[in-house]
């Protein structure tokens, strides 16, 4: 029985370790997504087209209240890569020069990238305040709410992480219900075995999902004015209603080059131009 005990054991070692090889590996490739920050690059000369910036040259420009400097800054570096602090300093400079659908549309990618923070929200929903469209929530069972706040509390690496400890967690617990000889710790093996197999499954659902909202970009902001919605792609389609600037609109259809299909909260659809409206 030792030798059985003994040989289960070597096996169980072999494959955590051969599970560890693989989920370092694919750790790694995580680590090549965007970054939360840019790290500092070095000032070369003084022109605007010859100057490498970096984050902290747009700090300066906002604390100096030259907010046109931090919005070029903070959208040059945002072209070598996403970074939720980058997103959320230019939708604060946009907010200060009164660009609100700009400063909306900028919370919005920066909460893509980190939906559990809970200073972009609370600015967020201080730009939303000054739209001129209020947008009642539509109620939602309480099991659905609560699966989705709790989805959106962690980023898609965070839940990564916790999806890759919960399963190193199981191994172990059925490492201690296969070797262990005592009934107790068999019991308790198993136990935390299935526990931790129910977490993964958790942590790996809610980190496709937030892998989902970030590779398909499916909800846009208003960036004019005001914008009429047609009942088809076409100047002389019927004018359904209006929306305005700031208004959160989800993409229904963007084969068109010129026009975009759209769709509201409350299952309203249309047309709009597409330079009307802007990705997040």
């Amino acid at each position: 029985m030792k030798i059985m005990h003994c040989t289960i054991a070597k096996r169980l070692t072999i494959i955590v370790l051969m599970t560890c090889a693989c989920l370092l590996a694919e750790m790694a490739r995580a680590d090549e997504m965007p970054a939360d920050s840019l790290s500092s690059t070095t000032d070369v000369a003084f022109e605007p087209e010859q100057t490498t910036y970096t984050k902290v040259d747009g700090d300066s420009a906002y604390i100096r209240e030259d907010y046109a400097s931090a919005i070029r800054i903070y959208e040059d570096l945002l072209r070598e890569g996403e970074a939720a602090e980058l997103y959320y300093n230019l939708a604060g400079a946009y907010y200060k020069t009164d660009d609100i659908a700009r400063a909306i549309l900028n919370y919005e990618r920066a909460l893509l990238l980190k939906p559990g923070n809970a200073d972009i929200r609370a600015n967020l929903e201080i730009a939303r305040a000054r739209t001129v469209d209020k947008v009642t929530p539509t109620p939602e069972v309480f099991f659905v709410a609560w699966a989705k706040s709790l989805t959106n509390s962690l980023s898609v690496d965070t839940w990564a992480r916790v999806a890759i400890v919960c399963f190193l967690l199981m191994l172990v617990g059925a490492a201690l219900y296969f070797v262990s000889s005592r009934l107790a710790l068999r019991k308790a093996g198993f136990a935390a075995a299935v526990v931790f197999l129910l977490l993964t499954l958790v942590g790996h659902a809610a980190g496709q999902y937030q892998k989902g909202r970030l590779t398909r970009r499916t909800n846009a902001i208003v960036l004019t004015p005001s914008v009429t919605v047609r009942s088809t792609p076409s100047e002389s389609g019927t004018s359904l209603f209006i929306l305005h600037e700031g208004r959160k609109v989800g993409i229904k259809d963007d084969s068109m080059r010129q026009w975009t299909e759209i769709e509201l909260e409350d299952g309203q659809v249309g047309w709009v131009q597409a330079d009307d409206i802007e990705v997040i």
